[in-house]
């Protein structure tokens, strides 16, 4: 009998002190996890297209970018309006063009474009979503999706090339916690100026993956997922019309769109955040699937459902292929790059051939292109 006690306690010990270990390692075994989290590529250059990512990249290197970064558009302008235009760059082009050198394993190109958004948009409080080099102006306000992306690139980056890119992302997400998370909400963004957010949440800026990634506690990430999660899934619009809402007020708890349109880019980015943590919806993934096979993938549509333009774009027909690939779904992810490959500049007599844009006016923007040249790496 005292053999068989002193067995019980020796192993009650043990399973308490396994227990403890698992517990007091439940955080750092999560962020030991975090290169399985990291979103690999599923089908890109198997299409026969690799000619056409490479010339892509080239036209990005060689004219869409300057010492500042990639411009928002090939046409030069004052860079003086409201919106970013012209040869200013965003925060937006940086985190894309990284995430799509560490996905095709390009460390010297990753190390530069790095090298360059910490020179031109690094700030006390995270990245500046926007610099004029002509006004030698760096805007003091982030937006959190951009700063997320960026993130997500280095962690992608310390799977592809080992080193300290882990380090600094740890840093950066530390400040998205501090300035652009309160009480288990995200905001889109924080002014340095005025050291407030704003008061709302556009849907597409919570990126559940990158959130993931953040260096924070997992019981404190779990809330922020949980109540982004809810305020996205009750975005949803109908099964008609499968698409999300805009905009989350916090103030009033309701939501808010553009005068009555939705913009398909957004909401497909929402689609996306979704299928990256398995969530997205099966009625929003064959209404996508019907819309590329048919062509009709447009900008803009009505609440119901109805088109609010004819208008369609690269980068809509890209973020189709990346939630194609993410899904695991290759149909999909081949009929949204043929469509996208419709906006292709053919003509190699053009200064923009192997771009996307418009040949005629020169309108050629970083977000089409550089959406595109994601889309091929997945």
């Amino acid at each position: 009998m005292t053999k068989r006690w002193s067995l019980l306690a020796a192993l009650t010990a043990v399973l308490l002190a396994t227990a403890w270990f698992l517990l007091s390692n439940r955080d750092s075994g999560e962020e030991s996890g975090k290169a399985d989290r990291i979103v690999s590529s599923n089908y890109g250059d198997t299409l026969g297209l690799k000619p056409h990512r490479l010339e892509l990249q080239q036209f990005i290197e060689n004219k869409l970018t300057g010492e500042s970064g990639v411009y928002t558009n090939y046409r030069e302008t004052d860079e003086a309006a409201e919106m970013a235009t012209g040869h200013e760059t965003l925060s937006e082009s940086a985190g894309l063009l990284m995430r799509y050198y560490a996905l095709t394993g390009q460390k010297e190109a990753f190390d530069a474009a790095w090298s360059r958004a910490k020179q031109t948009l690094s700030t006390e409080s995270g990245f500046s979503y926007r610099y004029s080099p002509l006004q030698d102006k760096r805007y003091p306000v982030n937006a959190v999706v951009d700063d997320l992306r960026i993130i997500r690139a280095l962690y992608e980056a310390e799977k592809a090339f080992g080193g300290e890119y882990g380090r600094e992302a740890a840093h950066y997400g530390g400040l998205v916690y501090e300035h652009n998370v309160r009480g288990n909400r995200l905001y889109d963004f924080y002014d340095e100026t005025y050291k407030t957010t704003n008061d709302f949440l556009t849907l597409c800026y919570a990126d559940f993956q990158s959130i993931r990634l953040l260096e924070a506690p997992s019981r404190d990430k779990k809330k922020l997922e949980d109540k982004l999660l809810a305020i996205v899934s009750s975005g949803y619009l109908s099964d008609k019309f499968p698409f999300y809402e805009t905009r989350y007020e916090y103030k009033t708890d309701s939501y808010v769109d553009h005068d009555g349109e939705i913009s398909t880019i957004e909401s497909l980015l929402t689609v996306l955040s979704l299928a990256e943590i398995g969530q997205e919806r099966t009625a929003s993934i064959t209404y996508l699937k019907q819309s590329v096979e048919a062509g009709t993938l447009y900008g803009r549509y009505h609440r119901d459902g109805r088109p609010a333009t004819d208008i369609q774009s690269t980068a809509a027909y890209a973020i189709a292929a990346m939630i194609g690939s993410t899904i695991g779904d290759k149909a999909l992810y081949e009929g949204s790059l043929r469509r996208m490959e419709q906006y292709r500049v053919e003509d190699e007599a053009s200064p923009l051939a192997g771009s996307f844009g418009n040949a005629a006016t020169e309108e050629v923007y970083s977000f089409d292109n550089l959406s595109a040249l994601l889309a091929y790496a997945y």
